[in-house]
């Protein structure tokens, strides 16, 4: 009788040390369970994929930009070499090296972004690593003590068959997780020196990138040094200025011959409009800044050449570069236009056109309608002798009307 309430009291130790060692084992499953699913909502939100894609569609963007200078590059090399010419391909080129270097700085924040997700990814998969570390030790430890019981004694004293049998399932489903635990977490080790390389090839990215931007600049100082010194020709050297002033003497001709045709092409505006002619003195300025080239002849003091301006030269003040319609109209023309740059042109209805030359970016196409005071284009240097400006034409069918009287007073 003694030996038989012995061998009870030793089953029920047995058992409750192993209801205890499965209840952690399932405790420890769970944790890590949590951890996961916490990781993974926290290295992925919404804001950061939402960031990503951003970037993407920008880079997207310039691509095609890039892809659009280039082929304006080709185009310019197929044409009859002038002074113009030359200016308007370094022009393209300093444009071309800014633009890649603008979509080398996007792919540099896009891979520190990765980078430190990575690293984040890292961080946790440590901590799942520990967790699964310590599950491991526990679920060894409690398999050596389970080892070394005498299971032909057990089986010879258990007077229930379903406790034995009890038992014995959970002894399996303990073993059968340990080779689960194990397995994690090798797993886990062999995904940390993954992400490990992942990071040093990241980190190589970041280098690269680095690397090309700065080359890149070089070459954009290169390719400003370039014109500053062919502008420095064209003010010194007499031949030079003299095929310069023809050409843009040409530029001009071709300038009448487009606004005639843009003349015969009648556009639709909304209605009510009130007339241009109506805001003479009320126009507000197209951009701040200086005016450092006035309407009418110009002499140049150093050859005693005189050259006709059918407009303004508007230096920017400050860092605000936009553009802005002085009047309501419609784009009939946003290209290239030689001697002129890139150029804009709005029909604001009976025979009244407003230019804008020089611009880097136009922010509008043809054919769009446009509203006083919109945001039309950036101020550049296309076609430019003089440095970043906007040149600002007024016409009145082809004839070119001096705009600083129609400008608001300031």
């Amino acid at each position: 009788m003694l030996l038989s309430i012995k061998s009870f009291d030793n089953r029920n130790r047995t058992s409750s040390s192993l209801r205890s060692s499965l209840k952690r084992g399932w405790q420890l499953a769970v944790c890590q369970l949590s951890l996961l699913i916490l990781v993974q909502f926290s290295l992925f939100p919404q804001q950061e994929n939402s960031a990503a894609s951003d970037i993407q569609k920008r880079l997207n963007l310039i691509d095609r930009q890039i892809s659009q200078l280039k082929a304006r590059l080709e185009e310019e090399a197929r044409k009859e070499k002038s002074l113009l010419s030359t200016l308007e391909t370094i022009r393209l080129k300093r444009r071309v090296l800014q633009t890649e270097i603008d979509a080398l700085n996007l792919r540099q924040n896009m891979a520190r972004r990765e980078l430190s997700d990575l690293n984040k990814k890292i961080e946790a998969t440590r901590i799942s690593l520990q967790k699964e570390k310590e599950a491991v030790e526990k679920t060894l430890v409690t398999l050596y003590k389970f080892g070394r019981l005498d299971f032909m004694h057990f089986f010879l004293k258990a007077n229930d068959l379903e406790v034995f049998l009890r038992e014995s399932k959970n002894l399996t489903f303990l073993a059968r997780y340990q080779g689960e635990a194990i397995s994690t977490y090798l797993n886990t080790i062999k995904e940390l020196e993954k992400l490990q390389q992942e990071v040093k090839a990241k980190q190589a990215e970041i280098d690269s990138l680095l690397r090309e931007a700065a080359s890149k600049q070089q070459d954009l100082l290169q390719q400003e040094t370039m014109s500053q010194q062919l502008l420095a020709q064209i003010k010194k050297d007499k031949k030079a200025h003299e095929q310069m002033m023809a050409e843009l003497k040409s530029s001009s001709d071709e300038m009448q011959r487009l606004l005639k045709r843009l003349q015969n092409q009648e556009i639709a505006l909304p209605s009510p409009f009130i007339p241009l002619n109506e805001r003479k003195g009320k126009l507000p300025w197209p951009i701040s800044g200086k005016v450092i080239t006035r309407f009418g002849p110009e002499k140049n003091p150093r050859f005693k050449t005189t050259i006709i301006n059918n407009g303004l030269e508007i230096a920017p003040g400050g860092k605000d570069k936009t553009i802005k319609a002085v009047h309501g109209g419609r784009v009939v023309y946003a290209d290239y236009f030689q001697g002129y740059g890139n150029l804009l042109i709005i029909d604001h209805g009976l025979s009244y056109y407003t230019l804008y030359g020089h611009c880097s970016t136009f922010l509008v196409k043809p054919g769009d309608v446009i509203q006083p005071g919109q945001a039309i284009a950036l101020v550049g240097d296309s076609d430019s002798l003089k440095g970043e400006c906007l040149y600002f034409e007024l016409r009145y069918k082809t004839r070119a009307l001096d705009p600083l009287p129609w400008l608001s007073r300031r």
